[in-house]
């Protein structure tokens, strides 16, 4: 019998029956261990068990219920079926109080036992491993990028060089796989005393992005009563993170890169030049010297931004990481909605490793905040390529409205032009496929 692998553990003093027991689960690939008494087979038995026990209840010393409870002391999901010959239900209900799996009497089939015991053994492997997730999170505490899949590796190694120095950082990545959290594991890296300041270039209207970034002195303009202190001030000592800067209006990239330059910075409406004192972080979904070729971007301002470059993978390149990540957002959302986390099965699982995420780690926290609050809704088979007309071109419709929601970022209303649908028909459209536009928001 391999040792590595979960067994079962048997406990039954007649021979002829232990023997027939082990046989029916090895066929059934259950690697077993059996025992004719109580005492030694709980010596075998320990927090990390990760098999399922099954034991007579009438044993020469410790019987069966007595087991039971020496078993829930060590750890109470630790599957224990239970099988008797002298049963009833008064004993079957006590068992199950004091927290068996399951309850089985004598004489039973060979296919009856094994289903019980794989299904023990199936949920035994799943409370290990939500716990291995569990613990691997808690020692990641002070690390914010979840993952250990490569593409994470060579992510966290980098930030790991880069952090401690002063070079400004160029982050490439798709909508939502955590460009702002890695911006914050390089400032929490730089040991930088000042705050980390964020700003959403595409978010801000132009007409007050001057103000917001550089700051103004009373009087600058119509409206300015009083002096404004811009993000780049705001941040020094710190680290000023720009998301979606290839967003940012042209007129104002020749005076960050001036800033960028000189290290200085003049509020408007003033002639005093404040020196700066931040590193600067930038973000883009796009690919800036693309850009720049096409004269859309300040090529020099390009240059000079991409000291370092840092490209985050899609969650499509990285799915070893959908457990660890699913187990992570799991328990943020049951501490968010007040309620215990459900366990996923493997089928849950399965769905979630199939996908291929276009949204990336945010779609896939949103789709575990759904499965939290219990209206998560599985995908039609007709995404699959399958089944009657009706679905294949349901599912072709759903899959023409995501494309727009990934080319329009998640604005429903420019989605719909480009559709060529009445925004409501639209919104009804999403309703009934389940569609979630921030699931397609950038950042």
């Amino acid at each position: 019998m391999a040792e590595h692998r979960p067994h079962v553990i048997v406990i039954e003093d007649d021979p002829q029956v232990r023997l027939g027991i082990e046989q029916a689960l090895e066929l059934d690939d259950l690697p077993v261990r059996g025992f004719d008494a109580a005492e030694p087979a709980l010596a075998r038995i320990g927090p990390d068990f990760g098999g399922t026990v099954v034991c007579d209840v009438r044993l020469p010393g410790m019987d069966g219920l007595a087991l039971l409870r020496a078993v829930m002391a060590i750890d109470r999901e630790i599957p224990v079926v239970l099988i008797t010959g002298h049963g009833g239900i008064t004993m079957a209900v006590a068992a199950m109080r004091e927290g068996a799996y399951d309850f089985i009497e004598k004489p039973f089939s060979s296919d009856r036992l094994v289903e019980v015991v794989r299904r023990a053994h199936d949920r035994r492997a799943l409370v290990i491993e939500n716990r291995r997730l569990k613990a691997s999170l808690s020692a990641r505490e002070a690390v914010p990028l979840i993952g250990d899949a490569p593409p994470m590796q060579r992510v966290r190694h980098t930030i790991a060089a880069i952090g401690p120095t002063e070079a400004d950082v160029l982050i490439y990545g798709e909508t939502g796989t955590g460009k702002e959290v890695a911006a914050r594991a390089i400032h929490a890296a730089s040991g930088r005393s000042g705050e980390f300041v964020a700003i959403n270039c595409g978010a801000l209207p132009e007409t007050v992005f001057e103000s917001e970034i550089f700051g103004h002195e009373a009087g600058a303009f119509t409206g300015a009563l009083k002096r404004r202190i811009g993000k780049i001030e705001h941040a020094r000592g710190g680290t000023l993170f720009l998301d979606e800067i290839e967003t940012m209006p042209a007129i104002l990239q020749v005076k960050l890169l001036r800033v960028l330059q000189e290290r200085v910075v003049e509020r408007l409406g003033s002639n005093a030049a404040i020196p700066v004192d931040c590193r600067l972080i930038a973000a883009s979904k796009a690919d800036l010297k693309a850009l720049s070729d096409a004269g859309q971007f300040r090529s020099d301002l390009y240059y000079r931004l991409n000291v370092v470059g840092l490209e985050l993978p899609p969650l499509r390149e990285r799915k070893a990481d959908i457990p660890l990540l699913a187990g992570h957002f799991l328990r943020e959302a049951a501490a968010r909605y007040r309620c215990d986390p459900p366990m996923w099965g493997e089928d849950d699982m399965a769905a979630w490793m199939a996908q291929d995420w276009p949204g990336n780690v945010r779609e896939l926290r949103n789709a575990v905040d759904r499965f939290c609050l219990g209206v998560a809704v599985r995908r039609p088979a007709a995404d699959a390529g399958g089944g009657s007309l009706a679905r294949r071109v349901e599912g072709f419709e759903r899959q023409v409205i995501e494309s727009a929601l990934r080319q329009t970022h998640g604005n429903v209303t420019s989605a719909a032009e480009l559709l060529d649908t009445p925004r409501k028909t639209l919104y009804d459209k999403l309703n009934r496929h389940h569609l979630f536009p921030e699931d397609f928001r950038g950042g």
